[in-house]
């Protein structure tokens, strides 16, 4: 189904606006609390010489794969297999990825509203009151369980983000991602400046990156690979999406090297943020959501200006939050403009109040709805289960097979070696997404699923 909005499709300002827009979209929460802490437990740098290797022959090719999907077709992640495989059924990947990202959304604001809680929270000296880890520890389990708050939260996180993409992919997207992704850095460093100078905070650094190559097994490398794969928002049709508004003059190649560059330099700067404040403390680094909600506002507030660096780290996480939101987000509203023929300004607030309102089953899964469980998991680690285990990597090793294998060969590659220096880089990328790039994620996802 052709585009039946009746307007010219948008395009990118310039290539770096698409970078950091792309870029923003891979770095969200993760890289702040989850990759970092990963890192240090599974051998620091020799963790990371594997999660790079990763990278290199699951993230590339897929994100190039689907960027090509996304330029090639100009449309939607449906529009875009329907497009290209007419009368065929690939189509149903492409509605699998956006149905993939309306779940993600709709349980990733819940967490984004949290930080948005505590961003008031650290601002207006709550946090500063709590006397160590055990209080820290029930304020915040008391705050999960306030179900009208998190709700509340939770509505108005996806109230910016429908703010930012209703204005469009230049005027919105574009132009916040060029403000936001400079402010995530500078605030980045500022914690970085603080946290290195701690005395003890030495701890923290060779925690990251003492190399432990006795901690590599068969479970670490499946890690590296898993997080690879999910850290840079693949198979959930955001680059498929985020591509279609590409130009014949952005290069494939360099763009995606540029965009997994950041994704992974942002967790390692997160981690040198992080964990010498954690170490020179005297706290020992919790897992995930325990040490972003729980210790790191309690050592933030030990510290000299506390207050403030407490606030800016949770700035910090809201605009990770944000950058990735919005780019699930339009995702949504992409669809709905292409198939639907809907304006920008109706799919958006129709697609944002979709999303949450089926968040909220999530937001009240600590709280009212907290006795309600399948498989042992409340709706929020069902959502999280489903997208993580199961459709992204069952996407993403369909989008393979079909550039690698059942698009048409010239199509793919007069897409892929636009603007490209060197030919050989096609050759080895083909390849990658053919063979080794599904069969990579193909293990990961059989580890996951059955547990070898």
């Amino acid at each position: 189904m052709p585009q039946s909005s009746g307007t010219q499709r948008e395009t990118w300002g310039s290539k770096l606006g698409f970078i950091l827009a792309a870029a923003g979209s891979a770095i969200g929460l993760g890289n702040i609390w989850r990759f970092p802490y990963v890192l240090g437990e599974s051998g620091g740098f020799a963790f990371l010489l594997v999660y790079i290797i990763s990278v290199i022959i699951i993230g590339l090719p897929i994100m190039g794969a689907e960027m090509v999907i996304g330029r090639g077709s100009g449309l939607n992640p449906v529009g875009a297999f329907r497009k290209l495989a007419p009368k065929k059924l690939w189509w149903l990947v492409g509605g699998a990825g956006v149905l993939t990202g309306v779940i993600i959304l709709s349980y990733y604001s819940v967490v984004a509203g949290w930080a948005l809680a505590y961003l008031l929270k650290s601002a207006f000296g709550f946090i500063a009151k709590m006397a160590n880890a055990g209080e820290a520890s029930a304020a915040f389990d008391a705050f999960t369980a306030n179900s009208p708050l998190v709700v509340m939260y939770h509505l108005i996180f996806m109230g910016l983000c429908l703010l930012v993409v209703s204005q469009g992919v230049q005027g919105g997207i574009e132009r916040w991602s060029k403000i936001l992704m400079p402010t995530l850095f500078g605030l980045l460093l500022l914690l970085i400046f603080r946290s290195v100078t701690l005395p003890g905070a030495g701890a923290g650094l060779s925690y990251l990156f003492t190399p432990d190559f006795t901690k590599l097994n068969g479970e670490v490398v499946l890690k590296a690979m898993g997080q690879a794969f999910y850290s840079l928002s693949l198979g959930m049709g955001v680059m498929i999406t985020y591509g279609s508004y590409l130009d014949r003059r952005t290069n494939v190649f360099s763009s995606s090297v540029a965009i997994a560059a950041l994704d992974t330099g942002v967790a390692l700067l997160a981690g040198i943020a992080i964990f010498p404040a954690v170490f020179a403390m005297g706290f020992e680094p919790a897992e995930s959501i325990g040490l972003t909600f729980k210790v790191l506002p309690l050592v933030f507030h030990q510290l000299p200006f506390g207050a403030v660096l407490s606030s800016l780290f949770f700035i910090l996480l809201t605009i990770a939050a944000v950058t990735s939101a919005i780019s699930l987000l339009e995702v949504m509203v992409s669809f709905a403009s292409d198939e639907l023929g809907w304006r920008r300004s109706r799919a958006t607030l129709v697609m944002a109040l979709a999303a949450a309102l089926l968040g909220i089953p999530s937001a009240l899964g600590f709280g009212a709805w907290s006795g309600f469980t399948l498989f042992g998991k409340n709706f929020f680690g069902l959502a999280d289960a489903l997208t993580a285990n199961f459709l992204l990597p069952v996407g993403g090793i369909l989008i393979s097979l079909f550039v690698g294998w059942f698009w048409s060969r010239d199509a793919v590659s007069e897409e892929y070696k636009l603007e490209l220096k060197y030919p050989w880089v096609y050759t080895v990328w083909i390849w990658s997404v053919r063979i080794i790039a599904p069969l990579a994620v193909a293990i990961v996802l059989a580890n996951t699923l059955f547990k070898f």
